[in-house]
């Protein structure tokens, strides 16, 4: 395939170019003014139209809380233990679900995807395209992180079951990862004698790629006090963190800069439904954007529906953030965040053709999405 005529927007430089895109099995083979189609090629007109990467989205319930399910339903949280490390997210990914192809028609084509927020410990997001009838053939990479809550969340769901205040959560973290420690050298200690290895445990396992750095814990967490206390428990464990929600992190940007974690902020456009929410504002993502963190901008779908993703990000310009870093918030640092920047997140050669073809600006509401193409296949929409 050769889209021609477009004005791309390849993320990997602030400014946009007039150039074509070669596409081959399903990757981007070269992004030039003037190329030419060989014999045979699928030539796509782009002219008058924009090109942009396949969004991406850092943190979703994507097809975990399925589209008209009701509450009763969901299968996204496991209420019955708060310490559940153990969980995949992928087991519960229903690629049937109709909200997957209004988020592809949006030009989401990259999703987190996981747990919710009701355990201390709820599990592993993924990373998964947003096109397939198997979760195995969609998944880019798994797992991507470790979820973990702070603040209101686990409190509700297990006030009555001895989690009833904030230091409770962080002791129940931190049990459970000074546990997985000791498992851990216990079972380095024995090597290969059977004998001496400790009983397996399917949990402290589980916990394992955190301790040796190989996924980030994800932590959601919304106020300040609870944005330190999650830092703070990364910090002394050693583990690599990502903060998800980050709603107060305007209030503190110079620590949550200082942290070094990449932030995940949203979901924005919803009501305060809870005291840790009465802060959030749109000004959020700019201002820890120019305090030098690495932000993402999140639906946490299906709190706000997935295809209103850019509309999100041109909320957060409308409240003052960077119209670049904006773009960058629905892209390339999403793609960062989740772990799969090789693959997606920006227009370049190399990685997947995953492209959205639009009639204007996409952080606009009156702006319509022409095409999606998820690995050089349209997926969406038609090109005109």
């Amino acid at each position: 395939m050769l889209i021609k005529n477009g004005t791309v927007y390849t993320v990997a430089g602030p400014e946009p170019l007039q150039a074509d895109i070669a596409v081959e099995n399903g990757v981007i083979k070269a992004i030039a003014p003037g190329l030419s189609p060989a014999p045979g090629e699928e030539v796509v007109d782009a002219a008058g139209l924009r090109v942009y990467p396949g969004f991406v989205d850092a943190h979703s319930h994507l097809a975990l809380d399925g589209y008209g399910m009701g509450y009763d339903s969901i299968d996204y949280n496991e209420m019955g233990d708060i310490l559940s490390p153990q969980l995949r997210g992928i087991d519960s990914f229903n690629p049937q679900d109709r909200s997957i192809e209004m988020a592809r028609a949006g030009g989401v084509t990259t999703v987190g995807v996981g747990p919710g927020s009701a355990n201390v410990l709820g599990g592993t997001f993924f990373a998964v395209k947003t096109y397939g009838s198997c979760v195995d053939d969609m998944i880019l990479k798994d797992p991507v992180a470790m979820k973990c809550a702070f603040g209101e969340n686990p409190k509700r769901c297990y006030r009555d079951k001895g989690n009833s205040a904030r230091m409770s959560t962080a002791a129940k973290l931190r049990e459970m990862l000074f546990a997985a420690q000791d498992y851990l050298r216990r079972r380095e200690a024995a090597a290969d004698d059977v004998q001496k290895q400790p009983k397996f445990d399917m949990k402290l396992e589980a916990l394992i790629p955190v301790l040796k750095g190989e996924i980030p814990l994800k932590a959601h967490a919304h106020r300040a006090d609870d944005i330190c206390t999650a830092i703070r428990i990364a910090r002394e464990f050693g583990v690599k963190m990502t903060l998800e929600h980050c709603t107060e992190g305007h209030l503190i940007p110079e620590i949550v800069a200082r942290s070094g974690c990449p932030v995940a902020v949203g979901p924005t456009l919803t009501h305060a439904s809870k005291l840790e929410l009465a802060n959030k504002s749109f000004e959020t993502p700019g201002i820890l954007a120019r305090a030098g963190c690495q932000v993402s901008i999140i639906t946490d779908s299906s709190v706000i529906p997935q295809q209103y993703l850019p509309l999100c990000a041109g909320l957060a310009v409308n409240a003052g953030m960077d119209p670049f870093e904006a773009l960058k918030a629905i892209t390339i640092n999403p793609a960062r965040h989740l772990g799969v920047a090789d693959r997606v997140g920006s227009l370049e050669v190399g990685k997947d053709a995953d492209i959205v073809l639009a009639n204007g600006d996409v952080m606009v509401s009156d702006t319509a999405i022409r095409a999606v193409y998820i690995s050089g296949k349209r997926v969406a929409g038609a090109a005109k």
